[in-house]
């Protein structure tokens, strides 16, 4: 977990806006596109769950290797 230090800024006594250090935020995008990148890898995986698949070996035969 990425410990953040918000100060809030208020408005009529509710807090209105949450203000972090730039190198928390930049902490923050990095953590989103990671989990970004996880769902998109989950859903090609789900997508391509069904179709057979060809074992490396059998492959490196194929192309000679």
């Amino acid at each position: 977990m990425i410990p953040l230090h918000p100060q809030f800024i208020t408005k009529n006594g509710k807090k209105e806006f949450a203000v972090i250090p730039y190198e928390e935020f930049a902490s923050l995008q990095e953590l989103i596109a990671n989990v970004e990148d996880l769902m998109n890898l989950r859903a090609a995986k789900e997508e391509d769950a069904d179709r057979p698949s060809v074992p490396l070996a059998e492959v490196k035969k194929m192309l000679g290797l």
